[in-house]
């Protein structure tokens, strides 16, 4: 097991050298993919001084993405990254826990994506509401602000340890919730669809505020992601929101 399949997604990244260290980043511990979604301004060329010789594998590599859905939609599990706290970014990780999940889906052969916003601001309220959990960085309130490449670095190097513990721990049976369930966890792509369709039948409820329906539907995404929701308890719940909508029409 390794970090493979991890996505590091960089999004709306303003300097091309940021990116090159964050390459390098990547090959200290062993991830290989960069996704971009956004970048304000990407240059290749520039990103490569800071990337070494072995970061210029994954420079190569690089994909540019349209949006964050797209960036993610082959994963089971997103994680964003936040300084700030409160409203909407409840329920933080620490660098500690998120590798622990992230280790979790990596055994099972699932792909993971760790999502960084801006250098500037960090990610949105619209961009958090694609990650399913948050993880949050430690540091003094008188230097509270990381360089975008050391928070790809710290996080991976978190993920990197976990994943060494998870392969040199002694095999138990896989008891704990989440890892015992039959069948794969479903992509990024599909927990989306399932929440439009649980937003829909929800509002149709009259279950939701129609003002900001997003923020109260909150509950619900973090209820999910928790869960874990494997491919047959989707296509149960996505049934349930389908007969949902046909009783109401009919009514």
């Amino acid at each position: 097991m390794t970090l493979d399949l991890l996505q590091v997604i960089l999004v709306q990244t303003r300097f091309p050298e940021n990116i090159g260290m964050a390459a390098r980043a990547c090959v200290n511990m062993g991830s290989r993919s960069i996704r971009l979604v956004e970048p304000e301004r990407w240059d290749r060329e520039k990103a490569r001084p800071l990337a070494t010789p072995k970061g210029q594998g994954v420079l190569d590599a690089v994909q540019v993405m349209p949006d964050i859905p797209s960036a993610v939609a082959d994963c089971s599990l997103v994680i964003g990254t936040t300084a700030r706290t409160g409203g909407w970014r409840r329920s933080l990780l620490s660098p500690e826990q998120a590798a622990s999940e992230v280790a979790r889906t990596l055994e099972r052969g699932e792909r993971v994506a760790i999502v960084f916003g801006p250098e500037d601001r960090g990610l949105d309220n619209d961009a958090i509401q694609h990650c399913q959990r948050l993880v949050t960085i430690p540091t003094s309130p008188e230097a509270s602000s990381l360089n975008l490449a050391q928070s790809v670095l710290l996080l991976l190097y978190e993920c990197a340890k976990a994943v060494r513990a998870r392969q040199h721990a002694p095999r138990k049976e896989e008891t704990m919730a989440g890892e015992g369930g039959s069948g794969r966890v479903i992509s990024s792509a599909e927990y989306e669809r399932l929440l439009d369709n649980l937003k829909d039948m929800l509002l149709r409820l009259d279950c939701l505020h129609g003002d900001n329906p997003d923020y109260f539907l909150m509950p619900w995404r973090r209820l999910l992601a928790r869960a874990q929701v494997r491919r047959h308890e989707y296509d149960a719940l996505m049934g349930l929101c389908r007969q949902v909508r046909n009783k109401l029409d009919k009514a």
